[in-house]
């Protein structure tokens, strides 16, 4: 998976900086997501990525390393 594709629709959807966008960055105290930001994040981030989040996983994302973990393992 693309690191700087996905940084990318993160930035562009949470509309904070690309370079705030590192592995460690949490989503919610770092970038400023809130539930409905994490919503349209998956979104976009299954448009870009072809790799369908289930809801029930969306929890336990809580940085932008778990996304990558997550869409690593979910990539075809």
């Amino acid at each position: 998976m693309d690191f700087e594709k996905v940084r990318n629709v993160i930035a562009e959807t949470l509309g904070c900086d690309v370079e705030d966008v590192v592995k460690e960055a949490k989503l919610t105290d770092d970038l400023g997501a809130d539930s409905l930001a994490s919503v349209e994040l998956v979104m976009a981030l299954e448009e870009a990525t072809g790799v369908s989040i289930d809801d029930d996983s969306l929890p336990n994302m809580k940085t932008v390393g778990d996304i990558m973990d997550y869409l690593t393992a979910h990539q075809d």
